[in-house]
């Protein structure tokens, strides 16, 4: 695999994958809300390149009644939750557009919502159906966990990645190796924290840290003293500051001191602005519903992509299950690259 490079996401896609939500108990009152959410996430990203939607046998016309049928297609496989970027395949490409399918082991993020086996065997099913050849990888690592700017480095968090509910058994120098040998990344830059009061992932990159161009980062950062993670994104960016790229140079980062509350389900959330995917031709960011954060955060990140459009989609149910546009999509790069 030594010629293969997983592209960055702004790299050109052949589609991008969802998965339908599933595991009801994980949205208590808010399943049906939650459909809506990702409905129009997929809607979003269907105006600008194919969108192939993965849900339980039986469920195709549930999906096409909330999608509608416009450039989406489902695949009907068995599943077990719907967070495809941590349990789908990591498409990496050589020079010539050949791809192959890395496929990490998936442990419901150290065990935490169970069943999953389904979601662990999902991947073969997705590159099968894609007709990508599969390459297992027996670490387990979850495709939220990392940002990679297509040049050689990978940003990732100590908090995640080697937490010991993942891989307890091997030192932060194996999984690093793995790493880099299965993605074709030279650095691995290890940011201290993710979010502190994360309940699910273990502080995935993909909320406070995200790549948007060679040497460039849209990060969180929280000016507020009383905030859990003040001191975490501090230390997050003096770690930036401190530690070059592959390429050598200090990472370039655009902050959003944003945390945007509101109520689901008797709960405080916040939606992650950074939890934003990069399509063919658009952003699709997560919003609150608080008018001047929404608009402060779309301005940032449409800044860092003038050629693309950027559309906020309500994200306050997906960041109540966990997540945002980000954490429910996955790229497929096509075989021949460029930006779109």
């Amino acid at each position: 695999m030594e010629r293969f490079r997983m592209p960055a996401e702004w790299d050109r896609h052949e589609r991008t994958l969802l998965t339908w939500p599933t595991r009801r108990e994980l949205w208590a009152g808010v399943f049906d809300d939650a459909k809506r959410e990702y409905a129009a996430v997929a809607r979003a990203i269907a105006d600008f390149e194919p969108v192939t939607v993965v849900a339980l046998p039986g469920a195709k016309q549930e999906v096409i009644d909330h999608c509608g049928a416009a450039n989406i297609d489902v695949l009907e496989a068995p599943v077990d939750d719907s967070w495809i970027r941590d349990n789908g395949p990591l498409v990496v490409r050589d020079a010539e557009g050949n791809r192959l399918g890395v496929d990490f082991a998936f442990n419901s993020w150290g065990r935490k919502f169970l069943p999953y086996d389904r979601d662990a065997g999902l991947s073969a099913i997705v590159l099968d159906h894609l007709g990508i050849e599969r390459v297992p990888i027996d670490l387990v690592l979850e495709g939220g966990s990392i940002t990679v700017d297509g040049q050689g480095t990978l940003i990732s968090t100590a908090q995640c990645l080697l937490h010991s509910n993942r891989n307890a058994n091997l030192s932060q120098a194996v999984i690093e190796d793995v790493v880099r040998r299965a993605l074709g990344v030279q650095t691995v830059l290890m940011l201290p924290f993710g979010h502190l009061d994360d309940r699910h992932t273990d502080g995935h990159v993909d909320g406070v840290c995200t790549y948007v161009a060679p040497g460039r980062v849209v990060a969180q950062t929280c000016s507020d003293t009383g905030n859990v993670n003040h001191e975490a994104m501090a230390r997050n960016l003096r770690y930036l500051r401190d530690n070059p790229d592959q390429e050598g140079r200090t990472v370039d980062v655009r902050g959003l001191d944003l945390f945007s509350t509101f109520a689901v389900e008797g709960l405080t959330e916040y939606v992650a602005y950074p939890n934003f995917y990069v399509a063919n031709g658009v952003v699709v960011v997560p919003v609150s519903g608080n008018k001047a954060d929404d608009e402060r955060a779309l301005d940032v990140i449409g800044n860092q992509f003038p050629d693309r459009q950027v559309v906020g989609v309500m994200g306050q149910v997906i960041a109540f299950g966990g997540g945002g546009p980000h954490c429910i999509t996955m790229q497929i790069p096509a075989a021949i690259g460029g930006s779109v």
